[in-house]
């Protein structure tokens, strides 16, 4: 059985004619399958976490963005007895990109009903105060995370998704965002034992990933299964700068500057001065002063081709 959960308004409302087509194939194949609509914010969430409180191994199929990736993991109940596939028609598709996923939604629904590669990937945990959310790509504060908390409210995002340019959208508020920024002070401690401070710092990320944001690939030698959660830190930058850098990141050539900083551990603690906007995948968490980020113990399960 292949249960699918589905967001119909994913890239401004493709998700609902995509999936019929992909229901027309899956009855000529004559699949066993069910599907759930997520119909409001978490929904995808609480349909995860309902399917799989009973502990026992089931195979859930995501369409949708980065968001609706990020929300399913959050309500998966135990890693290790789920197999994922994903069917990505979001706007900046990070999670599909890292792990070299096809973007034909056709294509990744042939592979998913015959796998050939299954991986196993690390899912990330923030922690801040007493609450936990998990990320599959990234979780950031500061200047990524205010890009994400404005690209939801952006009317650039309706216009590019419409036009199929939907990572440019990102690109664009990235711009707008940088330039209204004023740098903090931050504090990041390595693994409980290494700490580095920060006078002027734009934002730090965790990476589970190399990519975040429509494509730019912060930590290029992150592996979503490796076992190692990749950091990015961005200070001390004039933000002309930081404007001419901001292309090269899609390459990763970034890293080669002065003021842009990576690392590896098995965990780390970011602590601001002042309180920012946070992210996970993209989706917003109120703004916070101190985070913490790790690796889930359990790997989860992942259909590649």
């Amino acid at each position: 059985m292949y249960t699918f959960i589905v967001n119909p308004n994913a890239r401004t409302g493709l998700g609902h004619k995509i999936w019929n087509e992909l229901e027309t194939e899956l009855q000529n194949r004559h699949v066993n399958y069910q599907v759930f609509f997520t119909k409001y914010q978490n929904h995808a969430t609480k349909i995860a976490k309902e399917i799989t409180s009973s502990h026992s191994h089931c195979t859930l199929i995501a369409l949708g963005g980065d968001g609706t990736i990020n929300e399913i993991i959050n309500g998966i109940t135990d890693l290790s007895n789920v197999t994922l596939g994903y069917i990505p028609i979001g706007s900046s598709n990070d999670f599909s990109r890292g792990l070299n996923l096809s973007s034909n939604p056709m294509d990744a629904l042939k592979h998913i009903l015959s796998p050939s590669h299954i991986a196993y990937i690390n899912i990330g945990t923030l922690s801040y105060g007493s609450e936990k959310r998990r990320f599959a790509v990234s979780a950031g504060i500061g200047f990524d995370a205010e890009v994400c908390h404005r690209i939801s409210f952006s009317k650039l995002k309706v216009f590019f998704n419409k036009i199929k340019l939907g990572k440019l959208s990102y690109t664009g508020v990235a711009i707008q965002s940088i330039l209204m920024q004023t740098p903090k002070k931050m504090t990041i401690t390595l693994d409980h034992n290494k700490t580095i401070s920060f006078d002027k710092t734009y934002f730090a990320a965790f990476m589970n990933q190399k990519y975040e944001g429509g494509g730019f690939m912060f930590c290029p030698k992150a592996q979503p299964g490796d076992d190692l959660l990749d950091l990015i830190v961005v200070e001390g930058l004039p933000k002309l700068k930081i404007l001419l850098l901001l292309p090269t990141a899609f390459w990763g050539k970034h890293t080669l500057f002065h003021g842009i900083h990576t690392y590896q551990c098995k965990n780390a603690k970011i602590q601001s001065e002042i309180s920012l906007p946070v992210h996970t995948d993209g989706e917003a968490v109120f703004q916070q002063e101190c985070i913490s980020g790790t690796l889930e113990t359990e790997k989860l399960r992942m259909i590649i081709s």
